[in-house]
């Protein structure tokens, strides 16, 4: 087969196209006899007939391992360090009632970050207290909401949100458990970070002023102030960013922790995983431990008790339990430098996607209906949409006799997916469908063209529109 140098250097040609690399697909996912993909004891043909693609579907297995997992690594590194540590899962990757009722059953906490994640995490009967709001500009009905409804802490993005928290719960009668958000000047991706003196971003306070603002937000009778929080980045695969961050940080939680107790400090989330067979994320454990022996350290250093830690990770827990199926319309051979690379056409793209066309995300494609002996192609998974960046997978090989009507699957799109999923073009968002033990339910259920024409109030049969004399007729 002809080279490229198209290629991204960190693609390789596999020697089977339809091997499956454990890192990047759901625990226990298979081919079995007939060469179908399995995911949850379910294969991917009858989950394409009964529910059709594109389609997600999430191993609810998966997802749970990786949540007790994460929380027994953080668990057993904080108590090595003489602490304890509160998880939260971290709604924006994925929500739903069903994902908020797996990961409180495996012990964590949830964080939102708007009045629709307070509502599904309430109605699916998460703790309220066991709840952390996020959000750069909460409105002030969220707010008052999430007082309301007794949110364990709410974080606060900004010098504005200490007043408008502080008069929501004086007016509630209540005392609001808060932290603040700070920029510790450290950005954190996959392998590197970069620390800075300033950061010039939409979330939190600068780290200049983090005492300052703990100091104003202990003036409020009817503000409890737990701590500080801060998070550097996502898809990072060491605990360096976070370690540099936390020492940071705990030079103002010593100053205000000398004043009176604050018992909290919050590494926010941003843990990565495997999206393609070259990514080797650090394991949890490993990250954990490194993490609460910096924070151990830093604190012998300012003569400081360790806090109580708290984290958020998402993408690590839902991101690698999620699969996508879709069904290939067309293939189209493209002549570029070197060979030739193949634009495989599904029937979803960037409306159930959009990360590829966003961050350049890197996925990893597999024929999900069958297997072949067939040398492998370099693709590029294109969606439907009328855009040239409606791409899904960038680069990957399949085998080359891939065709219309092929069904395919793309590994680790549990996170972000469906949170950022659209209507662009006017097609329909895909259901999603949890598999577990063999058995397959509908989580979120998907939307038809029909759903799309109901919400156009010109099409509405029963819409009002002004008379000749200016009043209104139905």
């Amino acid at each position: 087969m002809a080279t490229t140098t198209a290629v991204p250097g960190w693609l390789q040609a596999p020697a089977d196209a339809n091997a499956l690399a454990e890192q990047v697909w759901p625990i226990g996912a298979h081919r079995d006899d007939a060469g179908r993909l399995v995911i949850g004891g379910v294969d991917a043909e009858t989950l394409a007939a009964t529910y059709g693609t594109p389609l997600y579907v999430v191993d609810e297995s998966d997802a749970r391992a990786r949540a007790r997992r994460l929380l027994a690594a953080f668990e057993s590194a904080a108590a090595s360090v003489g602490t304890g540590v509160t998880v939260y899962y971290a709604g924006k990757a994925f929500l739903s009632s069903e994902i908020v009722r797996w990961v409180t059953g495996e012990g964590l906490a949830v964080d939102v970050c708007s009045g629709g994640e307070l509502a599904v995490a309430l109605a699916a009967g998460a703790d309220p207290a066991r709840i952390g709001f996020h959000g750069n500009n909460k409105s002030p009905a969220e707010i008052e909401r999430a007082v309301g409804a007794g949110v364990g802490a709410i974080i606060l993005d900004s010098e504005i949100e200490i007043e408008r928290v502080a008069e929501a719960a004086a007016l509630a009668g209540r005392v609001q458990r808060v932290r603040l958000r700070v920029n510790s000047g450290v950005h954190a991706s996959t392998h590197e970070f970069l620390a800075t003196a300033h950061e010039d971003q939409k979330f939190g306070v600068s780290l200049e002023r983090a005492v300052e603002l703990g100091t104003r937000i202990r003036s409020h009778a009817s503000l409890e102030f737990l701590g500080l929080h801060c998070h550097i980045g996502s898809q990072i695969f060491d605990s360096a960013g976070f370690a540099e961050s936390a020492e940071r940080l705990l030079a103002a939680h010593a100053e205000l922790a000398r004043v009176a107790p604050l018992p909290e400090l919050n590494l926010g989330g941003g843990f990565g995983i495997a999206y393609t067979s070259a990514d080797e994320p650090t394991p949890i454990e490993q990250i954990a431990q490194g993490i609460a022996d910096a924070v151990a350290s830093a604190c012998r250093d300012h003569g400081v008790p360790v806090p109580k830690l708290a984290f958020e990770p998402g993408r690590s827990i839902i991101g690698p339990a999620g699969v996508t199926l879709y069904t290939v319309g067309t293939v189209k051979p493209v002549p570029i430098e070197g060979g030739w690379r193949h634009y495989v056409s599904v029937d979803g793209g960037m409306s159930d996607n959009a990360r590829t066309a966003l961050y350049g995300a890197d996925y990893t494609v597999r024929l999900a209906g069958r297997v072949s002996d067939e040398l492998p192609a370099l693709v590029r998974i294109a969606g439907k949409h009328c855009e040239s960046g409606d791409i899904v997978v960038d680069a990957d090989y399949l085998p080359h006799d891939v065709a219309p009507g092929d069904l395919l699957a793309v590994a680790a799109t549990g996170a972000y997916c469906w949170s950022l999923a659209n209507n662009y073009n006017h097609v329909p968002r895909p259901p999603v469908v949890a598999v577990r033990d063999g058995r397959a339910r509908v989580i979120v259920h998907g939307e038809t063209v029909d759903d799309l024409l109901a919400r156009d109030a010109g099409l509405t049969a029963t819409r009002t529109a002004p008379n000749s004399t200016g009043g209104i007729t139905a």
